[in-house]
């Protein structure tokens, strides 16, 4: 039974910050990559970050580098997305993905259901 569930999200305005959750359960999270995804509507699902199961190497989209940082506690299970000087066109339905390939070359992954991140003035 794997659920990951996603916090944080809320209405900031233009400049602001914000820090993202992700809490995984029911599963060998430091086994998993962690992803995070955004979607505004009618615009395509767009990885913003991401950061390997232990060795915590990170990356980042164009959007995102020197605003955004990927960060996880695998002893919480939990993986962050801090977002400084946010802008509008940040606004997005924000996701966390834990995903990894099996020895065989399967693909796992698991979703959360998203939070919200509005930013306006």
């Amino acid at each position: 039974q794997v659920q990951l569930v996603e916090s944080g999200g809320g209405l900031v305005q233009p400049g602001g910050s914000l820090k993202l959750s992700c809490v995984a359960s029911g599963l060998l999270f430091d086994t998993y990559d962690m992803n995070w995804y955004r979607q505004a509507p009618g615009k395509e699902r767009e990885l913003v970050a991401s950061i390997t199961a232990t060795t915590g190497v990170t990356k980042y989209a164009d959007s995102a580098k020197g605003r955004f940082t990927v960060s996880r506690d695998n002893a919480k299970y939990t993986g962050y997305l801090q977002m400084n000087d946010l802008k509008p066109e940040d606004t997005a339905l924000y996701y966390c993905e834990t995903v990894k390939m099996t020895p065989r070359g399967v693909r796992l992954d698991h979703w959360g259901q998203g939070t919200q991140v509005t930013v306006s003035s």
